[in-house]
């Protein structure tokens, strides 16, 4: 969480993306209010900006919803109003035919291992594929955001899961052009084996220092022992 703080006072917490949009937004935002000039969407985007995303989006302006979403969010915790970003994220979704209540995983990352990020040379993805009936906003809010390479990657999966849904990854894996074995994949075994502790042996044995690791999963306890031997120099990421 990053307090806000605004000459000299402190009015709240929220939940910044580690990422130079979403300290662009941050800035703007708190430096009107600071001034207190009128907060509108227009610190956002310029006027033909806002009437380019009246029209459909490839890609379907995910940084823009990002950008919408955070300067909500301050709205709510610096209390100014924010109708005009709520009118137009709502226009982008439907225009682009994005569901409401998207997963924007960007969003819900948080640095876990330190109070601030350092400055690394690589990045890593371990991903507990069967935590995720969709895929897509992993690629678009965290492989192709933080342009993660394919060779940093490490997913495993168990017999079960891969008997049942191995055709519906490959399908949404085919829209990025990818497929399992464009990762480090691993087919777990039955009984120990199992897609969890795979994950966890990869980061061992990598013994990473220095790096953006990125851990997508659910699980309470494989997220603590990550923690537990994760390097300090790492910046370790994980879902709230």
């Amino acid at each position: 969480m990053h307090k806000i703080i605004i000459n000299g006072r402190e009015y709240g917490s929220i939940t910044l993306p580690q990422t130079a949009t979403a300290m662009r937004v941050y800035t703007s935002v708190t430096k009107a209010f600071a001034s207190r000039r009128p907060i509108k969407v227009t610190l956002l985007f310029s006027p033909g900006k806002i009437k380019a995303l009246g029209h459909y989006q490839k890609g379907g302006a995910r940084q823009e919803l990002e950008d919408l979403e955070l300067y909500i969010d301050l709205g709510k915790v610096l209390r100014f109003n924010t109708d005009d970003a709520v009118k137009l994220k709502n226009s982008i979704e439907f225009i682009n035919d994005i569901s409401h209540n998207h997963f924007n995983i960007a969003k819900r990352l948080s640095l876990v291992n330190k109070e601030r990020k350092t400055a690394v040379s690589e990045t890593y993805l371990f991903w507990d594929i069967e935590n995720f009936s969709n895929i897509g906003p992993i690629f678009n809010d965290l492989i192709d955001k933080y342009e993660i390479p394919d060779h940093r990657i490490y997913i495993a999966a168990n017999p079960d899961s891969l008997y049942l849904f191995k055709d519906e990854w490959e399908a949404n894996l085919y829209d990025y052009g990818k497929t399992l074995k464009s990762f480090n994949f691993t087919k777990c075994d039955h009984g120990k084996n199992v897609a969890d502790g795979v994950l966890l042996e990869n980061f061992r044995q990598l013994n990473l220092k220095n790096a953006d690791v990125y851990v997508m999963t659910f699980d309470r306890e494989l997220k603590e022992l990550f923690i537990a031997v994760c390097d300090t120099s790492n910046n370790l990421f994980m879902m709230q």
